[in-house]
C-alpha cells in the first residue's frame, strides 16, 4: 500500500523538522517531550491514513497534527515543569500563529538544533549519535551499527547527552561567529557519517540507501545557504557527496548487486551531479585550509574523469598520500594500496599490503584476493574465502560468494586450457 512507502519516507524528511521546531518552543530541557510528540504525530498518520487516504499535502497534515498535539498536551496537563509553563505563557501566541511551522522557522530551527546538539559540553561521539537520532531519524539499531556498538549502549549515550542539554539549559540559537568553527567540525562529521551510511550501508541489507545520502546533501546545502556556515570545508564536503552520488546508477546492477569500479558503465554516471560537484570543489579552494573533505572530494572528482588513466591514478595516489597523513585509518590505507596497484602494479601493492599494521578483516582479504588474482590464483581464491568468513552482512556475503563462483569457473577454465 502507498501509505506504507510514504510514511517511512516522510519520517526521514519531516521528523527532524517537527522535533526541531517543537524543541525550540519547549526548550532543550524538554527534548524528549518534543521527540515523543513527533513520534505520536507519525503514529497518528499510521492509524488514520490507511482508512482515510493520504492527505493532499502530507507534510502540512503532519505539521498541523504536531501543532495540535502540542497544544492539547499543554492544555490537559494540570502540573508540568516550570520551564514548560513559562514557555507556554510567554510563547503560546507563537504556537497558534502560522509562522510557528512556517518553512523559514522550520529551516532556522533545524540549523540551530544541529549546532545545539554539537555543543562542546557533549562528547563528540554523543553529538553525532544525538544528531543522527533527532535530525536524521536513525533508529537505535542503525546508530548502534554505525558505531559498531549495541542498542543499550546507544540508548544510555543518548540519555546522557539529553541530560547534558537539559542541565545546561542551552538555548536553541545559532552560535556566535567565534564558536562556529568549533561546532562546525562536529556538524560536518555527523553529515559525513550520515552520507557514508547511505553510500555503503551496513545497518540494513542494502548496499545503497539514497534517502540517507539525499538527507546529508540537503543538510549540507542548508549550511552553504547560511552566511555564518558557508565555509570552504562545507563546500568540500558537499562536493564529495555530489561526486559520489553521481555514480549511483552505475554502482548497482539489475539484480541489486554492486558493480566494481572497473566494470561500471560510465554512460550511467550523472554528469549534472559531476558538474555541480566540480563547482563546489572549486568553491572549496578559497582559503588556506585543506581538510579531509577537500582531499576526499578531490579523489572522488578524479574517479569521475576518464581518458588519461595514467594521470588519473597518479593524481588519486597523491591525494591518498596526503589523506593518509592527516587522517590515518585502515580503510584509507587499503584504498590507497588499491590505487597504488594501478600506478605501480600488483607486486608493489602486495608488499605494502603485508606491511600494514591492521586487523586482517574482510576488506584486507578482499583486496589481497584482487591483487593476487593475476599472480597466484589459488592464493587469491583462498583469501576470498577468508573474506567471506569475516563478512558481517548477508548482502556482502552474497556478493563475495558470486565473485568466488565466477573466479572458480574461470580458474577451472584456465586450468583445462593449460592442460590442452
Amino acid at each position: 500500500m502507498i501509505h506504507q512507502e510514504i510514511i517511512p519516507h516522510l519520517f526521514r524528511t519531516e521528523y527532524r523538522k517537527i522535533v526541531s521546531v517543537l524543541c525550540k518552543f519547549l526548550g532543550t530541557g524538554n527534548l524528549e517531550t518534543a521527540e515523543d510528540l513527533a513520534g505520536e504525530t507519525f503514529q497518528k498518520a499510521l492509524e488514520i491514513w490507511p482508512y482515510r487516504g493520504i492527505p493532499e499535502n502530507p507534510q502540512a497534515w503532519l505539521y498541523k497534527t504536531a501543532k495540535n498535539l502540542t497544544i492539547n498536551q499543554l492544555n490537559r496537563r494540570k502540573t508540568f515543569e516550570e520551564k514548560i509553563l513559562r514557555a507556554y505563557e510567554t510563547q503560546q501566541a507563537s504556537i497558534y500563529s502560522e509562522p510557528f511551522l512556517s518553512e523559514q522557522n522550520i529551516k532556522d530551527s533545524q540549523l540551530q538544533m544541529l549546532f545545539v546538539i554539537c555543543n562542546p559540553l557533549i562528547p563528540s561521539e554523543s553529538q553525532v549519535a544525538l544528531a543522527l537520532r533527532i535530525l536524521c531519524g536513525f533508529g537505535l539499531a542503525e546508530i548502534a551499527d554505525a558505531f559498531c556498538s549495541n542498542k543499550e549502549a546507544i540508548h544510555k549515550k543518548l540519555q546522557r547527552a539529553r541530560e547534558k542539554l537539559r542541565s545546561a539549559q542551552i538555548k536553541i540559537e545559532m552560535p556566535n561567529a567565534s564558536q562556529i568553527d568549533v561546532r562546525l567540525a562536529n556538524v560536518l562529521a555527523t553529515l559525513y557519517l550520515l552520507f557514508s551510511e547511505g553510500y555503503y550501508s551496513e545497518s540494513q541489507e542494502k548496499i545503497i540507501r539514497k534517502d540517507l545520502c539525499e538527507e546529508a546533501i540537503r543538510l549540507a546545502t542548508m549550511l552553504i545557504e547560511n552566511s555564518l556556515t558557508d565555509k570552504p570545508e562545507v563546500s568540500a564536503l558537499l562536493a564529495l557527496m555530489l561526486l559520489q552520488s553521481s555514480r549511483f546508477a552505475a554502482r548497482i546492477n539489475d539484480k541489486g548487486l554492486p558493480v566494481l569500479f572497473d566494470d561500471q558503465d560510465t554512460s550511467l554516471w550523472n554528469q549534472e551531479l559531476i558538474t555541480k560537484g566540480a563547482y563546489f570543489l572549486h568553491r572549496a579552494a578559497k582559503g588556506n585550509k585543506i581538510s579531509r573533505y577537500h582531499l576526499e572530494a578531490g579523489i572522488a572528482f578524479w574517479y569521475t574523469q576518464y581518458g588519461n588513466e595514467k594521470t588519473k591514478w597518479y593524481e588519486i595516489l597523491k591525494l591518498y598520500d596526503r589523506l593518509l597523513a592527516i587522517t590515518p585509518s585502515p580503510q584509507v590505507a587499503l584504498n590507497r594500496i588499491y590505487v597504488l596497484s594501478k600506478v605501480e602494479g600488483q607486486e608493489k601493492a602486495l608488499v605494502e599490503l603485508e606491511l600494514l599494521q591492521t586487523k586482517k578483516d574482510q576488506y584486507f582479504h578482499t583486496l589481497k584476493a584482487e591483487l593476487l588474482w593475476k599472480i597466484d590464483r589459488d592464493s587469491a581464491l583462498n583469501n576470498l574465502e577468508k573474506a567471506i568468513e569475516k563478512t558481517r552482512t548477508n548482502t556482502e556475503k552474497a556478493i563475495l560468494k558470486n565473485r568466488l563462483l565466477a573466479w572458480q569457473k574461470e580458474n577451472l577454465g584456465l586450468s583445462i586450457s593449460e592442460l590442452n
